[in-house]
């Protein structure tokens, strides 16, 4: 199995929503971008799927090292051999490589956030700053479009918390902020026993206007003239947009259940917004 091979594999077993904007895009943005979501992938499967902290710690530093490698040009492990070649021409800085290790590694370190601007430090190493890689990957002209794959990254993020309160909490995560669930009366009790109550859908309501706004400031931060290069991002957003009217539409029910799409109507969604973008 080449290196390319096994990170196509690796997207297409994560299942996510990702993979539907990649098949639009040129052979070569899309052999890069799915190398950049196989790399996010393996770390992050290094934190969920390791129970001794110690040794989660140890391969993230391994991970470190293979991002140094790969900048050497010498990587080991063939996540970041097929990645390597594509570093240079898409710009791809190895501090917002390191910068996503960090962010997993932030996993280890803390469970709680007090307030929403240690969230979003959070965030910016998960998720905004792979939209920032992401769209270096997709096509960039203007300066302002990856201010906009920044916010972009965070409305994405802030969407996942909010999908997965349920089950980050049976994991002993919570994501949402501290002084947020205390301003509404909601207790960690409360979401680790699934408690759906009025106090929690106002809770939830108050996050997902927040998630809403972020998208509509990306989409304002969008210059024109890289807003078909950025098609790939504009169908995430059309995707987990739609995500969030179906978690309103089903009255916040994500304590006890993870709201999707079906992989056919991500598709489409994704289809109509290239058409249209």
């Amino acid at each position: 199995m080449s290196p390319d091979e096994y990170c196509h594999q690796k997207t297409v077993q994560s299942g996510s929503s990702f993979y539907y904007s990649f098949l639009f895009l040129p052979q070569e943005r899309r052999r890069a971008i799915t190398a950049l979501y196989a790399f996010c992938r393996e770390v992050d499967d290094t934190v969920d799927d390791c129970t001794d902290q110690s040794v989660a710690r140890i391969k993230l530093a391994w991970w470190r090292t293979e991002v140094s490698k790969m900048y050497e040009g010498t990587p080991a492990h063939p996540v970041m051999q097929a990645l390597q070649p594509h570093l240079a021409v898409y710009k791809l800085e190895q501090q917002h490589l390191l910068a996503i290790v960090d962010g997993m590694e932030m996993d280890l370190d803390q469970s709680r956030y007090l307030d929403y601007p240690a969230l979003q430090r959070y965030c910016w190493h998960v998720a905004s700053v792979v939209g920032i890689l992401s769209a270096s990957i997709f096509g960039v002209t203007n300066p302002r479009t990856l201010e906009y794959a920044e916010k972009l990254g965070l409305a994405f993020q802030l969407t996942n918390i909010i999908r997965d309160v349920g089950e980050d909490a049976r994991k002993g995560r919570i994501y949402l902020p501290i002084n947020e669930l205390q301003q509404f009366g909601v207790t960690a009790a409360d979401l680790l026993n699934a408690r759906h109550s009025d106090k929690f859908e106002a809770l939830m309501r108050f996050q997902v206007a927040r998630a809403y706004k972020m998208y509509d400031e990306a989409m304002a931060l969008l210059p024109k003239e890289d807003r078909r290069a950025q098609r790939p991002g504009l169908m995430m957003a059309a995707i987990y947009r739609t995500v969030l009217d179906e978690i309103e539409r089903d009255n916040y029910q994500v304590l006890n259940q993870r709201i999707s799409l079906t992989p056919i109507r991500k598709l489409w969604l994704a289809w109509k917004t290239y058409v249209r973008s």
